[in-house]
């Protein structure tokens, strides 16, 4: 079959082995592939990503210098079952998957293994127990951003955000513009979104963002510690001022807090931007990739008592949640895609996102 190979920071279109699906796994024929903002970095810094997941335990993260086929957000159609198999949809259902598969005791990130072939390529490989129906009615172009939107459905949870809270997202890359959609979805009133491309903020706007503006931070208040603490001792003076009344709990209930701020660039300098200017009490959720070490003023943090939160991947149910709110329209994810190319298309494709302009999300269709 044909698939797209990275080695050493080149991607080639070339013929490799149709994969034979082992016990528990299903082959899929790939009908739309998505090029990831890790794809990008993984393609000249897989070396600092594999030291930092061996770190961890797991010592199968792509190497530079490794052959493999990248693609770990995809969807496509049933076409032959391996042994032990349930065998729950017939052959030619649209399905997607958690890009995780099992080869005997070890587990492999599909797409970034090079033990795992991902989906830049005619077929792949997949897990049956991870394998997910695509609802009738949504076409691969929208199914194959399952992936992607997991991950932005992981970091909102973690944000914790209600619809009263002001949302800041600073990156409007594939990552951001999900997160946009999802917390529009969720009814969050005020959404700043911040990206140098003009391109971008466009697509941000169409996405659902109220503001947009090459950096947040003229749209919020500054950090005043003066006026925090005149505010305080003023309000403590009127509410002491009147018999009886509980003013610990009233305080605690009227204490205000800042906004959320994701974090969606994965650049060194971008955490310490955001300690230096967020409002009090932000919370941050740090959903960018940074491949290099970076640094910030803790104590900045601290005198502004800001809770830094760090978000990656996502769990199996919040997959799951994705895919029902694409199935149920709740989420319209067609703005960030930008345009869909053959394999051969790839090589230039990388370039194209490499560089942030007009361009979101790209696809593959591997049979062009």
């Amino acid at each position: 079959m044909r698939a797209v190979v990275a080695e050493n920071g080149t991607l080639t279109v070339t013929e490799v082995d149709t994969p034979v699906p082992g016990p528990g796994q299903i082959r899929l024929r790939v009908t739309r592939a998505g090029i990831c903002g890790s794809d990008l970095h993984a393609r000249y810094h897989a070396d600092a990503a594999a030291d930092a997941t061996a770190e961890i335990g797991y010592a199968a993260f792509m190497r530079r210098h490794q052959r493999v086929v990248m693609g770990h957000e995809f969807t496509g159609t049933i076409d032959a079952y391996g042994p032990g198999c349930r065998r729950r949809w017939r052959p030619g259902r649209a399905v997607v998957a958690v890009p995780m598969i099992r080869h005997g005791d070890d587990v492999h990130l599909t797409g970034l293994s090079a033990a795992a072939p991902g989906a830049y390529a005619e077929y792949v490989l997949v897990a049956e127990a991870a394998t997910f129906p695509v609802p009738r009615g949504v076409p691969p172009d929208v199914a194959a951003l399952t992936e992607p939107l997991s991950v932005a459905r992981r970091a909102v949870n973690h944000a914790e955000i209600t619809r009263r809270d002001t949302a800041v997202v600073i990156g409007c890359g594939p990552i951001g513009l999900a997160i946009i959609l999802l917390l529009r979805a969720a009814g969050v009133r005020t959404i700043i979104a911040a990206d140098r491309a003009a391109g971008r903020r466009t697509l941000a706007r169409t996405c659902g963002a109220t503001h947009i503006a090459p950096a947040p931070w003229p749209h919020l208040p500054p950090a005043d510690a003066p006026a925090l603490f005149r505010a305080g001792l003023d309000a403590l003076a009127a509410l002491r001022r009147v018999p009886g009344l509980p003013w610990p709990a009233v305080m605690r209930a009227a204490t205000p807090r800042g906004p959320v701020v994701f974090e969606c660039v994965g650049l060194p300098g971008v955490i310490e931007d955001i300690v230096s200017h967020a409002p009090f009490r932000s919370r941050v959720v740090v959903v960018g990739v940074c491949m290099q070490p970076d640094t910030f003023r803790p104590t900045m943090a601290s005198n502004k008592e800001l809770q830094l939160r760090f978000s990656s991947g996502y769990s199996p149910p919040e997959f799951h949640d994705a895919l029902r709110l694409l199935a149920r329209g709740r989420v319209d994810p067609r703005p960030l895609i930008t345009d869909v190319v053959p394999l051969a298309g790839v090589p230039a494709a990388f370039d194209l996102l490499a560089s942030p302009g007009h361009h979101a999300k790209i696809l593959i269709d591997p049979h062009l």
